[in-house]
């Protein structure tokens, strides 16, 4: 086992989105065949507490201090607390702009991840005095996420990847299809920048099967130059909105920013599903070597 960058108890600083925060490490340990390490976040509630790569941690000095300071500066927030947690934009912010909140929170017996039990691990759960937002995938999603289901957990298939449509891809065709408006076009960039963020986050702690993370430890890892939004395609894209409902619960919304963020997933949703023979093929899966399997068990 390689040397721990970080000792149990000492003072960091952390990633979270695009924003740096004060945190310590509790305690670290191998996780699929990488270093992580169990965060809690000064001063927010240990629901807040998460496990992270070393890449996302920096020793608490006054260089990385000044990172911290700058970075809060290009996002125009100071270092005023907001309410919920790290990574939580103000009420202002839309999808666009907001950040990604990820808690890991032990399993609970009734959590259910997706459309299977064996789904990716869901370490976050709802506040009981959260709303959560309804997300509606429409009903040729659905069939696309159950056959997912069955193809990756039943059948041991995996997605190409690199995917030959990347979530970044697929996001920007679709904003380049709607409304030649400039107003729209930007509205909906900014929404689809938001949701690349939330993706990036969340793929590696909620959005994959068992079988599926050797794969993801080869592929991404800890490479920062292979954001998952490059690699990862529309197949893993449409988990995160099964998720993505219950995340966004955590983050201070009036209805009408609310009203605003559903219609835009909404439109992407149908834009996927009117184009789902191209994004959503099952000829995008194959069956792995014995080499893998021999590396789940």
């Amino acid at each position: 086992m390689p040397p721990k960058k970080f000792a149990d108890g000492e003072k960091i600083l952390c990633y979270h989105g695009p924003m740096i925060y004060e945190a310590k490490c509790v305690r670290g340990q191998m996780k699929d065949k990488t270093m992580q390490y169990l965060v809690h976040y000064a001063g927010w509630n240990k629901s807040y507490d998460e496990w992270v790569p070393e890449n996302r941690m920096l020793k608490y000095n006054d260089l990385n201090l000044c990172k911290q300071k700058e970075m809060e500066q290009q996002q125009g927030k100071g270092s005023k607390k907001r309410r919920g947690g790290p990574g939580l934009g103000d009420k202002q912010d839309k999808l666009g702009k907001g950040e990604v909140v990820e808690s890991t929170r032990k399993r609970r017996r009734g959590d259910t991840a997706l459309a299977d039990d064996d789904g990716p691990s869901s370490k976050s759960g709802s506040s009981s005095s959260s709303t959560v937002m309804t997300i509606n995938i429409p009903d040729a999603l659905r069939k696309c996420l159950i056959d997912d289901s069955d193809l990756v957990n039943k059948q041991k298939q995996l997605v190409d990847l690199p995917h030959s449509c990347s979530v970044a891809q697929l996001l920007d065709e679709y904003t380049a299809s709607i409304d030649s408006d400039p107003r729209n076009h930007g509205v909906a960039s900014e929404v689809c920048c938001g949701i690349v963020e939330y993706f990036n986050v969340l793929l590696g702690t909620q959005l994959l099967y068992k079988f599926e993370r050797p794969q993801y430890a080869e592929l991404v890892g800890e490479d920062d130059d292979k954001p998952p939004s490059k690699v990862y395609g529309p197949q893993h894209l449409l988990r995160l909105f099964v998720k993505l409902g219950s995340t966004l619960a955590h983050t201070p919304m009036d209805d009408q920013s609310q009203e605003f963020l559903l219609r835009h997933i909404n439109g992407l949703l149908k834009y996927i599903s009117d184009n789902k023979d191209r994004y959503l093929s099952l000829e995008h899966y194959h069956a792995p070597a014995p080499e893998y399997h021999r590396r789940i068990s």
